[in-house]
């Protein structure tokens, strides 16, 4: 089954190298990757042409004028680019394990998504590391990834423990779109994210409340599809308010749909 990549990302170029780097040492390359580019400048721009000449896959940049934190509509311009039945969704600071892809893969079932972790890398490794962007292929405890000891001794893949700590999604605050997928055709049912949400937080709990709605399962994964998170400072909260509401009203109507969501994007193309 072939399958795309989604990477979100925002005027962090040397971020985004590093995760195009991890991309291209993938056991399993995606049929395509898609840039989902929130306004960055022509930095970014730059750097994707600059790897588009000799990446390994379709390398494609969608971008939109930047009116602020907008990661539901630039998410949704670029699943209107999608070509294969499943896709996986990323943040453009999460670099990933060799076997990031295929972890997600031999993972989908049908009528459930899946929700994968992220290890914390700090801020002094994060700026150790974004000096000269490279290869990352941490070791076992290796300093700068998780701070808590406990953190590192689960910062590893092993499909044994996986398969003991694989359960279903209860928790809907453990909802991260930084590390998540899905089957296409669940997205075009619910019709994607819902472009109202503007500033951060909320855009990726509501899509998720309504796939719950419209029947899907959620599933959590541990010890595979890791993916190491350069640090960064929290974003503001300022629009948690509004957003707080839009999630409320698909709670308690039990949406499935949102009127405002992929399909504005699918009529373009």
């Amino acid at each position: 089954m072939n399958v795309d990549l989604v990477i979100t990302t925002y005027n962090r170029p040397d971020a985004l190298e590093m995760v195009l780097m991890a991309v291209s040492k993938q056991t399993i390359l995606p049929f395509q990757v898609i840039v989902a580019d929130d306004g960055s400048t022509q930095e970014t721009a730059s750097l994707i042409l600059q790897y588009q000449a000799h990446f390994p896959c379709k390398l494609i940049h969608v971008w939109h004028e930047d009116l602020g934190f907008r990661a539901a509509a630039i998410r949704n311009l670029a699943l209107a680019q999608v070509k294969s039945p499943y896709v996986v969704i990323i943040d453009g600071d999460m670099v990933l394990e060799k076997h990031f892809m295929e972890d997600h893969l031999r993972n989908a079932k049908p009528n459930q998504f899946l929700q994968g972790g992220r290890v914390l890398l700090t801020d002094d490794k994060t700026k150790q590391l974004l000096k000269k962007p490279s290869y990352f292929d941490p070791a076992f405890l290796e300093n700068g990834v998780e701070n808590r000891l406990e953190k590192r001794l689960t910062a590893f893949r092993s499909l044994t423990l996986a398969n003991l700590f694989r359960k279903d999604l209860i928790n809907k605050n453990k909802v991260r779109s930084c590390n998540m997928s899905f089957f296409m055709e669940d997205i075009k049912a619910v019709n994607g994210f819902d472009n109202r949400f503007v500033g951060w937080g909320r855009e990726d709990s509501e899509f998720v409340e309504r796939l719950i709605n419209h029947g899907l399962k959620g599933k959590l994964i541990k010890f595979e599809a890791l993916a190491y998170h350069l640090y960064h400072p929290e974003e503001p909260k300022a629009a948690l308010p509004q957003n707080d509401e839009l999630l409320k009203q698909t709670i308690s109507n039990q949406l499935t749909r949102c009127t405002d969501g992929l399909s504005k994007y699918l009529f373009e193309n």
